[in-house]
């Protein structure tokens, strides 16, 4: 009985050390454990003032997932899957913005392609509507004996040609040489035949043929003024007749081819005038009167008229549809 009992107590005063050593070392993995968390809290939450947040412990609830010791998805983890997904969002975004940029400047291309490509259809357009006028007033370029189609003057050989620096040029006394800028008159070369009547003309013949119209008329008048008597007035009344047409006014040219037939119906452009006041009368929309002018041209001229004049002639009685 006495051994026992000394048996008990020797066992019980062995195991209050171990007791001991054993709490111990539990209370300073929990210390260790509480100061990492605290340390971990004021990582992820700053300004706690250093309270320690009591976890919720509940109990686990059934799931049909992974067992325990699966871990759980990290929140970084889920930020970077998060700031991933909006990566690639806006990597979408910015390359439908590049496509929709690319067909934009595809659509504004096509348009300024298309856009000049009118332009000049544009341009072609009233060219030939400006060259279909032009040619229905001078058509064959009528001449008065020869038959054969040519300028408004009658062929005559080169002449000498001054210009305003002294220089002699060869230039054709058809007025064919012209030497004009759009600009101004000064680049229409001045003739010196030494016919004051022939340079007078061939000057108007010249601004006529730079297109230069209003000065054309001012000096085809002059001419015809100056020298009535001269056989270049009737070319000249005639051209000026020519130049209002040319310019749109055919109001104004059938007035001066009139003139010219009415005053100088022996001058060699008095035929030429019946036919182009017939051409004026058919734009301004007189047809009935386009046709008595052609019959009249026929009456006075027909024997004389050139065969290519007579073609002409014809082809105005058909645009005027005469009878």
């Amino acid at each position: 009985m006495r051994k026992s009992t000394i048996l008990s107590i020797a066992l019980m005063g062995a195991m209050v050390p171990v007791s001991g050593h054993a709490q111990s070392n539990v209370e300073g993995r929990v210390g260790k454990l509480e100061s990492e968390m605290r340390a971990v809290q004021r990582k992820v939450f700053p300004g706690g003032a250093g309270q320690l947040l009591q976890p919720q412990v509940t109990a686990p609830e059934a799931v049909n997932g992974p067992g325990p010791g699966t871990p759980a998805t990290s929140a970084i983890t889920d930020l970077a899957q998060r700031v991933t997904s909006l990566e690639q969002q806006i990597a979408s975004l910015t390359g439908q913005a590049e496509q929709n940029q690319y067909r934009t400047r595809q659509l504004e291309e096509q348009f300024e392609a298309y856009r000049r490509a009118t332009d000049e259809r544009i341009k072609l357009v009233e060219g030939a509507r400006a060259g279909g006028a032009a040619a229905g007033t001078t058509s064959g370029n009528l001449t008065g004996g020869s038959g054969a189609g040519g300028p408004d003057e009658d062929p005559a050989p080169v002449r000498p040609t001054r210009t305003g620096g002294g220089r002699t040029t060869a230039a054709a006394s058809e007025g064919g040489t012209v030497s004009a800028s759009a600009g101004s008159t000064a680049n229409v070369e001045k003739p010196s035949t030494g016919n004051a009547a022939e340079d007078e003309y061939l000057y108007g013949y010249r601004l006529w043929s730079a297109k230069k119209y209003p000065e054309a008329q001012a000096q085809l008048k002059k001419m015809v003024a100056t020298y009535p008597k001269d056989r270049r007035a009737s070319y000249a009344q005639n051209l000026l007749g020519r130049s209002y047409l040319d310019e749109g006014k055919p109001s104004l040219a059938s007035m001066a081819f009139y003139d010219n037939y009415k005053k100088m119906p022996d001058g060699e452009r008095a035929p030429e005038s019946l036919y182009y006041l017939g051409q004026a009368l058919t734009r301004l929309n007189k047809a009935a009167d386009a046709c008595k002018v052609y019959d009249e041209l026929n009456d006075v001229y027909g024997a004389k008229l050139p065969p290519a004049m007579k073609t002409q002639v014809a082809a105005g009685r058909t645009a005027a549809k005469c009878k």
